[in-house]
C-alpha cells in the first residue's frame, strides 16, 4: 500500500504495508487476543509462531529445516551468535570485519569483547581475505554493505574463513528478501537478519537467526530464556537447552509484529528469486544510466551486477539537501553521512517507470538548484 503521489525507493531502510497485513493484525487482534485471549497460544499456534515464520524464511535465504528462527532484534542475535562463535573457538582473540560495517555490528561486537575482558578484539581491514589467519575467531560481514549496496561473494569468502579454521557470521539485513542466498549449499555457520526492510514485516519488526545443524549440539548462548529451555512448562529453577535451533529463542514471542512479517514474508515466497534479482539488476542499470545523464553524482555501487545488492547508492556533497528537496517532490529515498543518497530498488513494488520518474525529480531539483533552498539544509533526526 503506497500513497498514489509518492515513489517508494527506501524499502532498504523500511519495507511498505503489504495490503494483506492490515487484515492479518487485525484478525489477530479481534478473533485471537479478543476472543480466544490466552487459548490463542494453542488453538491459533502462537507458540509455534516464531518457528513457523523462520522456516520461511528459511527458504528464502537458502537454509534447511530446523535452522533459522525468529527472535528478538538483530542487534541482540548478533551478540547472542558471536559469543557462540568465540566459545566455539578458544585460543583465538580477534572477530575479524571490514571497514565500512554497519556501525550497530561494530558496536555489538565491542560491546561484547569488553564484557569478555578475555583478550578479545575487534579488527577492522580493507582487505579480510588476506587478514584471515588463525588468531581469527570468528569472520564477521554485512552481505550487502549498507552504504554502497556492494555485496560480498558469500561462498569465496565462506570458504577462506574455514580453511583458516575460523566461523563466519553473516548480517543478511539488506539482502534478505532481495538477492538470491544459499547459506547450507555456501557452508555459512551463522547469520542474522532484520525483518523490516526487503521482507516488509513492519517498523521494529522481529529479526532472524539462522546456526547451521552441525553447530546447534555445541551452541552456548550467553542469552538463556524459559522458551529457549527443553521444557519451557517444567518451569525447572535451572536451565537446559532446547534442542537444535530453538534453544536461540529467549523470551516470549511479539505475536502482532510475527503475524505482520509472516504476511510479508509469505508475499515474498510468491516471486521466483530469479526473477526478482533479474528485475532488481535492471532497474539499477536504468537508474544508473539515466541519472549519471545529469552529471554531479559519483556512483558508489558496484558497476558490475554480481557485485551489489537491491539497491544504489551516490555521493554528492549536498546530499542531504539534494534528497530532502526529492522528497518533498514525491520521491522518497534516504541519506547516509557524509554524503551518500540511496535508492532502494525492491522488485516486488518498484516499476520501471518509478525508475523514469523518479529520476525526472532528480533532473528538476539539480537544474533548478532547489536543493540550495534553507529548509532543506537543517538537518532532521532521521536521515
Amino acid at each position: 500500500m503506497l500513497p498514489d503521489d509518492v515513489i517508494y525507493l527506501d524499502g532498504n531502510s523500511l519495507g511498505p504495508l503489504p495490503k494483506a497485513t492490515k487484515t492479518r493484525v487485525l484478525e489477530v487482534l479481534e478473533r485471537e487476543w479478543g476472543h480466544s485471549l490466552i487459548r490463542s497460544w494453542t488453538d491459533h499456534g502462537w507458540i509455534d509462531l516464531q518457528f513457523r515464520v523462520g522456516e520461511k524464511i528459511g527458504r528464502l535465504i537458502g537454509a534447511p529445516a530446523g535452522t533459522t528462527v525468529v527472535a528478538d532484534s538483530t542487534s541482540v542475535n548478533l551478540f547472542k551468535l558471536l559469543a557462540a562463535a568465540l566459545h566455539m573457538r578458544p585460543g583465538r582473540a580477534v572477530i575479524l570485519t571490514e571497514e565500512g560495517n554497519f556501525p550497530t555490528d561494530l558496536y555489538v561486537a565491542q560491546g561484547l569483547t569488553a564484557l569478555l575482558q578475555r583478550g578479545h578484539v575487534l579488527r577492522q581491514t580493507a582487505d579480510v581475505m588476506s587478514k584471515l589467519d588463525d588468531t581469527v575467531a570468528v569472520l564477521m560481514l554485512t552481505h550487502a554493505n549498507y552504504r554502497s549496496g556492494a555485496m560480498h561473494d558469500m561462498a569465496a569468502l565462506t570458504r577462506a574463513a574455514h580453511a583458516a579454521g575460523a566461523l563466519v557470521l553473516w548480517d543478511l539485513s539488506h539482502s534478505a528478501g532481495a538477492v538470491p542466498l544459499r547459506l547450507d549449499a555456501d557452508g555459512v555457520d551463522f547469520a542474522v537478519g532484520c525483518g523490516y526492510k526487503y521482507l516488509n514485516g513492519g517498523p521494529g519488526a522481529p529479526a532472524f537467526l539462522f546456526v547451521a545443524k552441525h553447530l546447534q549440539d555445541d551452541l552456548r548462548l550467553p542469552l538463556t530464556g524459559w522458551l529457549g529451555h527443553a521444557a519451557p512448562f517444567a518451569f525447572e529453577s535451572s536451565y537446559r537447552p532446547a534442542a537444535g535451533v530453538a534453544r536461540a529463542v529467549v523470551g516470549t514471542p511479539p505475536i502482532l509484529s510475527l503475524a505482520a512479517l509472516e504476511t510479508g514474508v509469505d508475499i515474498a515466497l510468491e516471486a521466483p528469486i530469479a526473477a526478482v534479482r533479474a528485475k532488481s539488476l535492471r532497474l539499477a542499470e536504468l537508474f544508473i544510466a539515466l541519472t549519471e545523464q545529469e552529471g554531479g553524482f559519483r556512483l558508489l555501487t558496484p558497476r558490475q551486477p554480481a557485485a551489489r545488492g537491491s539497491q544504489v547508492a551516490f555521493a554528492h556533497p549536498d546530499g542531504y539537501a539534494i534528497m530532502q528537496a526529492m522528497i518533498e517532490r514525491g520521491v522518497i529515498g534516504d541519506f547516509r553521512a557524509p554524503d551518500v543518497l540511496r535508492f532502494g530498488l525492491a522488485p516486488l513494488y518498484v516499476r520501471y517507470v518509478d525508475v523514469w520518474d523518479a529520476v525526472a525529480v532528480v533532473r528538476d531539483v539539480m537544474r533548478g538548484e532547489a536543493w540550495r533552498d534553507a529548509r532543506y539544509q537543517q538537518r532532521r533526526s532521521v536521515t
